[in-house]
């Protein structure tokens, strides 16, 4: 994971150069480096900036509207990104086919993907729309709500499911 995945966090790509630390933004005299947009610190609690950091502020301005991305905010909305990412790593710890094993290929309708590893098949969802599908087995996570309609399962666009087989 890289820092602030877990949360869904933005690149934050309006920071003002008499803000930056990069030396290469410096280097480059602001013509590269943008890595500071990835460094900002990460939002812990609170409404305002600096998000539970610290009493001593941020190195980097974190916007305004995080406060919803915090930890705080995220703990415990079973719609979170966090929620989402400490459940994907809770199941990984439990079954081992999401770490270890043969991984295969399986037939999927277009614009799908789907794999197989022991005891476990992922789906991905590359389309912009729901699709179709038979259903393969009971939903273990995904990152958007899928609907089950007797033999057949409907997966949102731009959704990953991972099923128990």
């Amino acid at each position: 994971l890289y820092q602030g995945e877990e949360l869904g966090l933005p690149e934050v790509t309006d920071l003002p150069d008499d803000v930056r630390q990069d030396p290469s933004f410096f280097r480059a005299n602001g013509q590269d480096g943008f890595r500071d947009g990835c460094r900002v610190p990460l939002p812990w609690s609170g409404d305002l900036p600096p998000y539970g950091f610290g009493p001593g502020g941020s190195w980097l301005p974190q916007p305004a509207g995080w406060r919803r991305l915090t930890v705080e905010a995220q703990t415990g909305d079973p719609d979170s990104t966090l929620e989402l990412y400490r459940t994907a790593l809770e199941l990984r710890r439990r079954l081992p086919g999401l770490g270890d094993g043969e991984i295969s290929w399986q037939p999927a309708p277009e614009g799908l993907l789907a794999f197989r590893r022991p005891g476990v098949l992922c789906t991905v969802n590359t389309l912009g729309r729901a699709a179709e599908l038979p259903l393969p087995g009971k939903p273990l996570l995904s990152s958007a709500p899928v609907t089950i309609d007797g033999a057949s399962a409907v997966v949102p666009g731009d959704s990953c499911t991972w099923w128990a087989i």
